[in-house]
């Protein structure tokens, strides 16, 4: 089960405890603000997209954030190409419902955090099922994700 692996992940950086698992569906933005008792502007969710060379690319944003296909491109240098539910696991070790960046263990993947996230004190990612979350300030998230640096590629409703 994928939110075993996420647990392993968290385990050994010193996070296990922060894990929360629900009795109710947290598999969208929606059900997870509600599980987690948020706005769901504060579920952090993790967007998988895949270059033209086969790199996966692990956005993590905010839940009302939406793919800026002007900043992706201007960023990654291609158009935004989101994975197949089929490479989601392949890519990521976790479940459509469940994605996040906590024990992504391919090479070719690479991890950042969206700029929308520093809105908030706490954000909610996954935690590998579509019945779990944890709570991190955007920083600990940064940091026990193994992101690669703050971007800024989404847009919010108001823009």
């Amino acid at each position: 089960m994928s939110i075993e692996i996420a647990r392993a992940y968290l385990k050994e950086k010193g996070y296990e405890d922060r894990i929360r698992e629900f009795d109710v569906s947290s598999a969208t933005v929606e059900l997870a603000a509600k599980a987690v008792g948020t706005e769901p502007a504060r579920i952090c969710k993790t967007l998988s997209f895949k270059l033209k060379d086969g790199t996966g690319i692990l956005i993590q944003a905010a839940g009302d954030a939406r793919i800026d296909n002007k900043k992706y491109k201007a960023f990654f240098g291609e158009k935004a190409k989101m994975l197949s539910p089929e490479e989601v696991p392949e890519y990521t070790n976790h479940e459509i419902g469940g994605v996040c960046a906590f024990g992504v263990t391919r090479d070719d993947v690479r991890i950042y955090c969206d700029e929308t996230m520093k809105r908030f004190e706490s954000v909610f990612p996954a935690c590998g099922s579509s019945n779990s979350a944890a709570e991190f300030t955007p920083d600990e998230l940064f940091e026990v994700s193994g992101a690669l640096e703050w971007i800024d590629v989404v847009k919010l409703p108001e823009e």
